[in-house]
């Protein structure tokens, strides 16, 4: 996520509206607010390209700017060498469900989760979830579960950039924050048949 969303919660009392609030401030806050993290999380201060790309433009590149991100996303993609880019969908559940890993303060060795209800609904079942990214209710079942849907969902994961420049998803495979086994069986979740994704 953009340092911009992440912060203007905080300055919205330094300023009468989030359009005011300058790049300035925003750094100042950013950093302010990891001045106790380790030093190998500093470097997560800095954006890198893409970030300051997409904070520059408000989340509103110009056309040559998408091009230019999505390229950038789609070289870094690493796609399974076994061509397999289906797992279990039972760990996927577990996976999107899990919140956890991604703090400075977790012991070593964490296995993060993707915290997919967060910002999706996705089991139909399921009644708590965000809404800042589409439901992906029925997901494999409206793009008839095709290989070709689920190599671009896996590389969605893996990068979002790569499909839509400026995306507020986490770069999970990037940013190694799922494994590869991980996003596998995240993407199962949403395409596999007997998944409760594609069941009503």
């Amino acid at each position: 996520m953009h340092k911009l969303l992440i912060v203007v919660g905080l300055l919205l009392p330094l300023a009468a509206s989030a359009e005011s609030v300058t790049t300035g401030q925003v750094e100042a806050v950013v950093v302010a607010t990891f001045a106790h993290a380790p030093a190998d999380w500093q470097p997560r201060v800095v954006q890198d390209e893409t970030q300051a790309l997409c904070s520059a433009s408000r989340n509103n590149p110009t056309p040559a700017e998408v091009a230019k991100i999505e390229a950038a996303a789609r070289a870094v993609l690493v796609f399974p060498t076994d061509g397999k880019v289906l797992g279990d969908w039972r760990h996927g559940e577990a996976i999107a469900q899990d919140g956890k890993g991604g703090q400075f303060s977790d012991p070593a060795g964490m296995v993060s989760g993707g915290n997919c209800y967060a910002c999706h609904q996705m089991a139909p079942a399921e009644i708590s979830y965000g809404t800042l990214g589409p439901s992906l209710t029925g997901y494999g079942k409206s793009h008839d579960f095709t290989p070709a849907a689920a190599r671009a969902a896996f590389a969605k994961i893996f990068n979002p950039h790569a499909a839509f420049a400026c995306s507020q998803m986490p770069r999970f495979g990037t940013n190694k924050v799922l494994t590869e086994a991980q996003i596998k069986d995240v993407v199962a979740f949403l395409f596999d048949p007997a998944s409760p994704v594609n069941l009503p």
